[in-house]
């Protein structure tokens, strides 16, 4: 299989749901922060490894207390994915954080910002003529 064939792309998609559905609803450590998603997710052609980019909405502390949470639950969500997919090999995860959510919210409260005084700096224009 290709890296970049058909098959590769769905099987990326369905392990990426499947990832989410584990994390969300599977995982009971109190390491994994609420607002955890699965940004995406890169199935090697061989189905023997996987890398899942995960992004978390918090501080660097969550962020990383997350990522050591997931780490020592891949046993289980390796179970849990051979349970619910049916492949030849459940590939080994590897979590990777991904920081892209975050960043884009960041950025759009800066634009936010600098519109919101554009929009003050505009009214005062206004008010004194």
């Amino acid at each position: 299989m290709r890296k970049r064939s058909i098959k590769n792309t769905r099987v990326n998609t369905e392990v990426q749901r499947e990832l989410s559905e584990i994390i969300r609803r599977g995982l009971k450590d109190p390491r994994v922060a609420p607002w955890t998603s699965v940004v995406a997710v890169e199935v090697a052609p061989d189905l023997k490894t996987c890398k899942a980019y995960i992004s978390v909405l918090g501080d660097v502390k969550a962020q990383e207390d997350t990522i050591k949470g997931l780490r020592s639950a891949e046993g289980f969500i390796r179970r849990e994915l051979a349970r619910t997919l049916n492949m030849r090999n459940t590939p080994e995860i590897q979590f990777i954080l991904d920081q892209s959510i975050e960043y884009g919210v960041n950025m759009s409260k800066k634009i936010d910002e600098v519109t919101k005084d554009l929009n003050t700096e505009g009214d005062e224009d206004v008010e004194s003529e």
